[in-house]
Formats: structure tokens, sequence, C-alpha cells
């Protein structure tokens, strides 16, 4: 059985509701239905799929200790995960906004095939390309 597509990433941090209002004001993410899956957290909507979950580390890590299922640790950076790329449709209006929320970001312009990549750190450090065709 192949696998078909990347259903969603989860983001462990300590402070839920800011990241939620990074990835949701700052790169227009919506913010969507979540279960009560026994841990504090947001489910974050890029169209109509849940591609973001966000959890507590705390909280998470207790629920998930109670079911077995092994649990990350806090690193320093991102660990074996470099960063997470998505696709947007207008570089301009995403620098304005960055820039007017005081977010740094790099960027790194791929002429030969009409691309505008730009790169930034979520609240947790979580390293984000945006790329823009």
């Amino acid at each position: 059985m192949p696998l078909q597509i990347l259903e969603h990433f989860l983001v462990m941090t300590h402070d839920v509701d800011g990241t939620r209002d990074f990835y949701r004001d700052i790169l227009g993410f919506s913010e969507g239905f979540r279960p009560d899956l026994g841990f504090l957290g947001h489910w974050l909507y890029l169209g109509e799929v849940p591609v973001l979950h966000i959890a507590d580390w705390k909280s998470y890590t207790s629920h998930s200790q109670k079911l077995g299922i092994p649990v990350t640790t806090p690193a320093s950076s991102t660990g074996v995960l470099d960063h997470v790329a998505f696709n947007g449709n207008n570089a301009h209006d995403m620098i304005v906004n960055l820039e007017n929320h005081g977010v740094s970001y790099e960027r790194n312009d791929v002429p030969a095939i009409g691309l505008i990549q730009l790169f930034l750190d979520d609240p947790n450090g979580l390293k984000l390309e945006l790329n823009f065709r």
C-alpha cells in the first residue's frame, strides 16, 4: 500500500495559543474543529485539511505516556526535521504581513523556475519554508 499524501504535522509547544496565533494571524491558516483528544491543543487548516496540529508539551506527554505512546523530548532545534514547506500564491502580501508583525525571514529567489522562497522560524524554533511561484 503506497502512501499518498502528507496528512498533518504536530508542533509541540509550551504556548499552544501563541503558536496558534502565529500560524493563524501571520501565516493565514484557519482554526477549525478539533475533537477532545485528552490534551490541550489546536488544529489549523489549509482549505479543508487540518494540516497543523498543535499540542501542549505537558498534557500531551502525560496523555501519551498513559497510552504507552512514545513522546518526543524538547531539543534546542528541530532535531532530524530541518523544515516544513508550504506553497503560497502572493509573496508580496506575505512579506508585508511578516514585516508588519516583526517576523524575521530570509529570502531566496530562484529565477530559473520563477520561485521566491521565504525562510523563517515559528515561535518554537521550527524552520518554515514558504514557496511562491
